[in-house]
């Protein structure tokens, strides 16, 4: 047994998320046999950015913030990832997250790298004016470290397309005035308005039900008769939540920062996400009744999609769930832990940097969109998603037929053997 798979089936231990993405690198690399020199580049971030910045505040006062940017590898193209607004927000989370953001762009075979950055910051607390001065803040202190062919930021946990636009505005604002029509493509995930592209919002969710698809093909299972639970109903999972609605299957119970409500005979995604729009979480949704949250990851249901935050499903809550089909909405919602518990109980689960690699996927078609100066319709975006997702899905399922190997150590495999033609075959400088 590898070091990595040793230490992963060792006495559960609580670590940190970037502690999980190396073991989980160093299980997939030990299992196929990876260069050893390619996997010390990989094994590091290239560059990690801290910026302390002061913003005015509407009462007067001047506060002081903290924002990360880390650029994990840029050996396929310009790096590419979100940024979150989150008092959680910390570098060992970002650096966690850019490394996936590597993962998933080579696993969707698109001209990217991994990056990823945010602030430690609750929004809820400030004012939208407040936010806006922060979010061009921030902007500003990045500088030269994001640009349209070098690093392009997108939404995360807690931002959106109107903070995308600001970020843009502030660094159209540091560029001479003949360039900034060439730099539109700074960020993705902007207002349709601004350059945005159609079906950028729904894009993760999207990937997430496109993946949920070809999984029931492969099980012959039909997803007209299925019930669903969901943690997270935010962008991710209330649009995997709409989107799965037109296929007959059942919403049964949610869960997000403010309680779980559950309804045997179904909630409806549509009323219950302008409930949470308005009211700011599934609290109180009139059409269920409140549960705690072990009667929740415990629901009997078909599938369950986290798409909330890291490490949701451990040693502790995986023992707990009933159901066929984890489908990670979410980056990194299981443990190592997590992991070999699923594994054991036989429920199937589709891996975060290949179910929620849609939003990369179509922040690579407005980026291209942006540069060709050209406007595709909503129709075109999902059909050239489905194409991309879905063979990155069939590799990934294949491969781990090859390695007779769980998904997620798949789909690393299928990752890391696109990175290591590309380094093999262009060399290390100098």
């Amino acid at each position: 047994m590898a070091k990595a798979e040793r230490e992963i089936n060792a006495k559960p231990r609580k670590r940190s998320v970037y502690e999980s993405v190396k073991l989980q690198f160093e299980k997939a690399a030990d299992l196929m046999n990876f260069d050893p020199n390619i996997r010390k580049i990989l094994s590091q971030t290239q560059n990690e950015i801290i910026v302390h910045f002061p913003v005015k505040m509407d009462n007067g006062k001047i506060e002081m913030f903290t924002g990360y940017r880390v650029q994990h590898n840029n050996v396929l193209g310009p790096y590419k990832g979100g940024l979150r607004f989150h008092p959680d927000v910390d570098i060992d989370e970002v650096r966690a997250l850019a490394t996936w953001m590597t993962w998933k762009s080579a696993i969707a075979d698109i001209p990217f790298g991994g990056a990823k950055g945010g602030i430690q910051i609750d929004p809820s607390k400030y004012s939208i004016a407040e936010l806006e001065r922060i979010s061009r803040r921030f902007a500003f202190a990045l500088g030269n470290n994001i640009g349209p062919e070098y690093d392009i930021p997108a939404p995360d946990v807690n931002t959106n397309a109107q903070i995308m636009a600001w970020i843009l505005d502030t660094y159209l604002s540091m560029v001479p005035a003949n360039e900034r029509q060439r730099c539109i493509h700074v960020v993705t995930g902007k207002p349709i308005e601004s350059g945005g592209s159609l079906g950028r919002e729904k894009a993760t969710g999207q990937g997430v039900v496109y993946c949920i698809e070809e999984w029931a093909k492969d099980k012959n299972f039909d997803l007209s008769k299925a019930t669903y639970i969901v943690q997270g109903f935010g962008n991710v999972g209330s649009w995997a939540a709409k989107l799965l609605k037109p296929k007959g299957s059942k919403l049964i119970a949610v869960h997000d920062v403010t309680g779980a409500i559950m309804n045997e005979n179904g909630i409806d995604p549509d009323d219950l996400a302008a409930y949470v729009k308005k009211n700011g979480g599934v609290k109180g949704y009139h059409n269920s009744k409140p549960i705690d949250f072990e009667t929740f990851i415990a629901m009997n249901a078909d599938i369950f999609i986290p798409a909330a935050l890291e490490n949701q499903i451990t040693d502790e809550t995986a023992p707990l769930l009933n159901v066929k089909l984890v489908a990670e909405g979410a980056n990194g919602p299981t443990t190592p832990e997590g992991d070999i518990i699923l594994n054991k109980r036989g429920i199937d689960f589709i891996p975060d940097i290949l179910c929620n690699a849609g939003g990369v996927i179509v922040s690579y078609f407005e980026w291209l969109q942006n540069k060709r100066s050209e406007y595709w319709e909503l129709e075109e975006v999902d059909c050239k998603l489905r194409k991309k997702i879905v063979p990155a899905y069939k590799k990934v399922r294949d491969t781990a037929r090859e390695f007779n190997t769980d998904w997620r150590t798949a789909a690393y495999i299928v990752a890391l053997r696109r990175l290591e033609k590309v380094y093999q075959e262009r060399g290390i400088f100098p």
